[in-house]
């Protein structure tokens, strides 16, 4: 227990250090997989299979990356998870298992949500009216975005902000009320919450030949994809409907890419121009990678994402993700899901895994 307090100050000090070098980034990540091979057991044995151990690793970039659908199959957790204060259940399934992230305390996500919602979306403005596209905490208690998109709400909506979804879905009434209130009276508009509910959102406001301008200083950050949904649109479609609808520019349309088995997210800077480079704050990295080989593919190309996530102190900071994508100059372009070799890549790590830790209790 001392141990565990000792390692959430630590990464609560880290996190909230904005000068924080590389130096200090490798060291943190380097104290984190010391503790979590200690604490974590298949994942200690996960990376002992591959002869990986604290005295061989010696930099975040060798830290052995548990695939994402490990998740489903053991549980990964320093602390007991029966004792968890939160736990986030990955809304897609395999074989009807749901990914399951545990958090001892949510101390150290909610400073990492709210660091990093402040300086990437609300930037210069203290508070803002909120409306959200979203189910509440209390209709869906393991999701990580509910969690996210309350916290957002209370630490910087103003005490007039609300939620948009009713029983019916988007509570159309309410919606109209608050865009018709924004532009009278020039007040800023936030509207944040999934993708998909904002196609349906835009679906309605089509049907009933809707549109608004709303005032400057107005937003809008959706986050998720709308795929399988009741209407599938391109990137570009999205947001310039949001802006023909809406009248919020582009510019102050961010999306937010996260995943259940993160504990930070990572933003763009608007979508005037899709994809978007996305990044995230000085407690995550990302590298590139070919899923066949482990290697790092070459700045421009192609590969799998690994994101070290060092607000993740109880899993493990390292996960090999099914997103594909590039690196870029200050960032990265989301390009889709893996498919194809990358698709079997993420398998054989998968199986790899399963292998590792046959012989644990699930």
């Amino acid at each position: 227990m001392k141990q565990q307090q000792e390692i959430i100050e630590s990464t609560l000090q880290f996190i909230q250090n904005q000068l924080s070098s590389e130096d200090d980034f490798n060291e943190q990540a380097l104290q984190l997989f010391s503790y979590q091979y200690q604490h974590n057991l298949p994942y200690r044995t996960f990376c002992m299979q591959k002869g990986k151990t604290p005295r061989m690793v010696k930099t975040w970039r060798d830290i052995p990356a548990v695939p994402i659908n490990a998740f489903k199959e053991v549980t990964l957790s320093c602390a007991d998870s029966n004792e968890a204060a939160a736990v986030f259940m990955t809304s897609g399934t395999t074989k009807g298992i749901k990914g399951k992230h545990y958090h001892p305390t949510l101390h150290i996500y909610d400073r990492s949500m709210t660091l990093n919602f402040k300086q990437r979306f609300m930037k210069d403005t203290e508070k803002i009216r909120m409306g959200v596209l979203f189910p509440t905490e209390k209709e869906l208690p393991n999701s990580s975005l509910a969690h996210y998109l309350a916290l957002g709400m209370k630490e910087f909506g103003t005490e007039d902000s609300h939620y948009l979804i009713n029983d019916n879905g988007v509570d159309m009434d309410r919606l109209l009320e608050e865009l018709r209130h924004s532009e009278e009276t020039g007040e800023p508009y936030a509207l944040v919450g999934a993708s998909f509910s904002f196609v349906h959102m835009l679906e309605k406001l089509e049907s009933m030949g809707k549109t608004f301008s709303l005032p400057k200083g107005s937003k809008i950050l959706d986050t998720g994809g709308f795929k399988n949904q009741s209407k599938e649109l391109d990137l570009d479609e999205f947001y310039q409907l949001l802006f023909s609808t809406l009248g919020v520019d582009r510019a102050e349309c961010i999306n937010m890419y996260g995943i259940t088995e993160l504990s930070t997210q990572f933003y763009d800077n608007g979508n005037a121009n899709v994809p978007s480079v996305k990044s995230g704050p000085h407690w995550i990295r990302t590298r590139v990678i070919n899923p066949l080989t482990g290697e790092e593919v070459s700045k421009g190309e192609r590969g799998v994402f690994v994101h070290c996530d060092l607000a993740n102190f109880n899993s493990v900071t390292t996960i090999l993700t099914e997103d594909v994508g590039i690196e870029v100059d200050c960032g990265f372009l989301l390009l889709g899901r893996v498919e194809g070799t990358q698709a079997k890549g993420c398998s054989i790590a998968v199986e790899e895994f399963l292998k590792a830790t046959k012989d644990i209790p699930k």
